[in-house]
């Protein structure tokens, strides 16, 4: 089986997490990135053996308006470092992808720089989507062009130009020559011409054995990028979205439904990469409205069919908001020198260490089979092989019957061991959680004496919001830190849940007739929601959901998805 179907990433946004500066000044390197080495040991512990680290060449600010493919971004250091540090993650037997930002680039790109200076002169002009010299730009350019989500900070590669495509896969041959990187994330792999990605495939597949393609994509049939020809993997957000949502509305059935379509949509050998929460979007913790259902969210995440992804922080449980115009409190400086001793006294911490080593030690959690055992609102039980799981949303106990196979198995999470009757077996699962068996046949002797490394409802606490700072790293949330008695006989009150007011597209009195490309962001959330309506009542929840969407080019795949 090759490496990434049995890999467990780790996330990270280095220019947040190195608390780099929001602008690049062109000047001498920083070498921040050097404090990733300390992390290292960090990931080992985990049982993180694949990390997904970007962007990380050359940009103006966020990373991904790319001025230089072949350059470490100096407010992080040099080539050598980085080249070194995929070194020392090798030689810890932890696999490393780059962020690959191959749909547009940023305006100080040398191709794009060569024309504004010569125009229509340039050999570079069709290196861009529908350059126009009779056009302009808030810029001033003298000329306008494609761009990416509505950014002109952001200019749309042609690639379906062969010198194009002879560059980019100039540049993956470069970072495999100098940097013998595993794979690369696609960034907008959903608006990425398909014969361009297959050309990277071809590529990529005779640079190195198991090269890992990975697109992000947020809406459509997913098989169309994921498949034999395109791409390994894509970004599983439909999954993404049901954890969060499935739990916020003690609805199992979102997340078993999610799971069927995904299953049916998508070929068997096909992987798809889950996470709870990214660099785009909140964290887990922030989206939950009961922050003790972090457990069962977690263990349907290593558990359920795909590639986990835990995103840097999310396993020390803080928080991050999505601001209208900033991203900051989502890719927030740590220091993980602070976070020495989390998988002792940080419940959030100590969990994901125990789902890791049974990801790990269980290879049915990668290649078993998925069968849906028990369905309820509230409790939800699946196979995976031999394996058992099952979660709990709700702040009480709560007991399930399922199909076993074997007499008796072990409780991964919690060392428990139970019995089954005539094929039967009766699972007691705790408040806001859930448990992983193991055939008591397939368990490993030296986990015998296993502990609980559930935590009590009142230890995931509700966490304070984190605040950015681009140099100092931020404060661990101490209140999740905190041990308190639990009352046996009192149910813990759920918290209000208060939906902060969402702002409402400007009215459309009436959708023009014209290609979804030149639609407004306001236009396309308008066609959706009638396409939606024709479909069936349109919730407030699915409202919502193509509400908060602002970026266009993933609003126009939206609504042509629809049939």
């Amino acid at each position: 089986m090759a490496w990434y179907n049995e890999a467990v990433f780790y996330h990270i946004y280095p220019l947040g997490a190195l608390g780099a500066p929001k602008q690049n000044e062109y000047s001498e390197p920083v070498h921040r990135l050097r404090e990733l080495f300390k992390w290292i040991p960090h990931l080992k512990e985990m049982h993180f053996n694949a990390l997904y680290i970007g962007p990380l060449f050359e940009s103006v600010g966020h990373g991904y308006e790319t001025t230089d493919y072949m350059k470490l971004d100096s407010r992080l250091g040099t080539n050598e470092d980085l080249s070194e540090f995929v070194k020392a993650c090798h030689d810890n037997g932890i696999r490393v992808i780059f962020d690959g930002v191959f749909n547009h680039t940023g305006r100080d790109f040398f191709a794009f720089k060569d024309i504004q200076k010569n125009r229509e002169n340039s050999p570079y002009r069709d290196w861009y989507c529908n350059v126009n010299f009779y056009g302009n730009n808030e810029y001033n350019d003298g000329f306008s062009y494609d761009n990416w989500g509505g950014h002109n900070l952001l200019v749309k590669l042609n690639q379906r130009n062969p010198a194009v495509q002879d560059y980019i896969c100039s540049v993956i041959r470069f970072w495999v020559e100098h940097f013998d990187i595993d794979g690369i994330r696609l960034d907008a792999a959903d608006v990425l011409d398909f014969e361009f990605m297959k050309l990277l495939r071809r590529t990529t597949d005779v640079l190195k054995p198991e090269f890992w393609l990975m697109g992000e994509v947020i809406h459509g049939d997913y098989s169309r990028w994921a498949n034999n020809e395109t791409l390994h993997s894509v970004t599983n957000y439909s999954l993404h979205k049901a954890l969060y949502s499935g739990h916020n509305d003690k609805n199992y059935f979102e997340i078993a439904h999610t799971i069927k379509h995904n299953n049916e949509m998508v070929p068997g050998n096909i992987r798809l990469y889950n996470f709870v929460d990214n660099h785009d979007v909140e964290r887990i913790m922030t989206k939950l409205s009961d922050k003790a259902n972090y457990t069962p969210v977690h263990i349907l995440l290593y558990t359920l069919s795909g590639i986990p992804s835990v995103y840097y922080g999310s396993e020390f449980g803080i928080e991050g908001k999505k601001e209208r115009f900033s991203d900051d409190s989502l890719r927030p400086a740590i220091d993980i020198s602070q976070y020495s001793d989390a998988i002792e006294k940080n419940p959030c911490t100590k969990l994901l260490e125990r789902l890791g080593d049974i990801h790990e030690k269980y290879k049915e959690l990668s290649n078993g089979d998925y069968r849906e055992l028990c369905l309820k609102n509230e409790q939800f039980a699946f196979a995976r092989g031999d394996m058992i799981i099952a979660v709990n949303n709700v702040s009480h106990e709560a007991g399930i019957n399922v199909e076993a196979h074997h007499e008796s198995y072990i409780g991964l999470l919690s060392g428990t061991r139970v019995s089954s009757n005539n094929g039967r077996l009766d699972i007691t699962l705790s408040a806001n959680s859930g448990e992983i068996f193991a055939p008591e046949t397939a368990f490993s002797k030296k986990e015998e004496d296993l502990v609980s490394v559930l935590p009590e409802i009142n230890e995931v606490k509700e966490t304070t919001e984190t605040t950015v700072s681009e140099t100092e790293p931020k404060e661990e949330i101490k209140e999740a830190l905190k041990e308190e008695p639990k009352e046996e006989t009192t149910e813990e009150p759920k918290a209000e849940v208060k939906e902060e007011p969402k702002e409402e597209p400007k009215p459309v009195e009436k959708i023009p007739d014209i290609p979804y490309s030149e639609m407004s962001v306001e236009q396309l959330q308008e066609v959706i929601l009638g396409k939606m309506a024709k479909n069936g009542p349109v919730t407030d929840r699915m409202r919502r959901d193509v509400l908060e969407n602002v970026w266009h080019d993933s609003l126009v795949k939206w609504a042509e998805s629809f049939r």
